[in-house]
């Protein structure tokens, strides 16, 4: 019949979020690994795997982080993971990781 649906279609599935990470964050990760791995080698791993879990869990909340205005219009966030900073910037459909640091370093 001529009768329009109570609901309306689904749109198309949107392009799937991904993470990625730069080149500067992998090394800051190592970095951090680099550190801590003499010293408890199982504690550096515990901070390699919660860092990369949090970036996991961005794909289902990829705004959860604090915006920050500085870098407008860029829509650049952080997040604090334990001890450390995630800096990222969501752009649609992607989130890109952009820097992770140990909130005691200076910077």
């Amino acid at each position: 019949m001529g009768r329009k649906p109570r609901y309306p279609e689904a749109s198309p599935a949107a392009e799937p979020v991904r993470v990625a990470w730069t080149n500067k964050a992998v090394s800051d990760v190592a970095r951090l690994h680099e550190f801590l791995a003499p010293v408890n080698s199982a504690a550096a791993a515990r901070v390699v795997r919660s860092l990369t879990t949090a970036a996991r869990r961005l794909l289902d909340q990829p705004r959860i982080g604090e915006k920050l205005e500085q870098y407008e219009p860029r829509e650049v966030r952080r997040i604090l993971v334990g001890s450390y900073e995630m800096r990222y910037e969501v752009q649609s459909p992607s989130i890109f990781i952009l820097r992770v640091w140990h909130t005691r370093e200076d910077r």
